[in-house]
Order: structure tokens, then sequence, then C-alpha cells
């Protein structure tokens, strides 16, 4: 069983910075996607960023403001999210995929407010 563990959320002026991470509990192969979706109040959960051995995707709302990045040593997977939007504000949610699931963390709360 992975157990993913996300911290770095918080509240931040539109226009500012906040960087979130995300621990795993095993080893995540690096060819294995992790990445992050969110879920803002009253709508679907989205993907915001996914990150595998040779490529990242991004959705096109984040793109050039938000940068997804993993560490295989340290098993886990960060995003740096900057010029942030109220339309930002959501739930953050960890995401990993193996060959036979799919995994969650918690979610961490995004605010963008001023």
């Amino acid at each position: 069983q992975v157990q993913l563990v996300e911290s770095g959320g918080g509240l931040v002026q539109p226009g500012g910075s906040l960087r979130l991470s995300c621990a795993a509990s095993v080893t995540i192969f690096s060819f294995y996607p992790m990445g992050w979706y969110r879920q803002a109040q009253g709508k679907q959960r989205d993907l915001v960023a996914l990150i595998g051995r040779l490529n990242t995707n991004y959705a096109d709302s984040v793109k050039g403001r938000f940068t997804i990045s993993r560490d295989n040593a340290k098993n886990t997977v960060s995003l740096q999210m900057n010029s942030l939007k109220p339309e930002d504000t959501a739930v953050y949610y960890c995401y990993v995929r193996t060959s036979t699931s799919e995994y969650w963390g918690q979610g961490i709360q995004v605010s963008v407010s001023s």
C-alpha cells in the first residue's frame, strides 16, 4: 500500500507563490507517473501536472506558471506554483499510478485571495 503525504499548502495573495511537496511511503519507480490534481469547490477533480520518466504534462491553465519536479531517490514529487490566481484555489491531491493501482494523497488546501 502506498501512502502519499502532502505539505506546503496555505493562503497566498494573487501573484504570489507556493510550493507543494508530496512524499511517498514506498519506492516509486521512475517510470511510474507522479503528479498533482486539484478540485475546486463544486467542481470535478482535474489534472494539474504529471511527470513520468521522460516527459511532463500540464493543464493549459497552469502552463508557464507551475513547474512539476520529482526526486526519485527520495520518492517525492513537488509542484512550484508561481503567479497564483484566485482561480487556482482548490484542494490539491498528490497522485501516483503504478502498473496495478492508483494512489491519492489526502489533499491539501491552496487558497489564493487578497
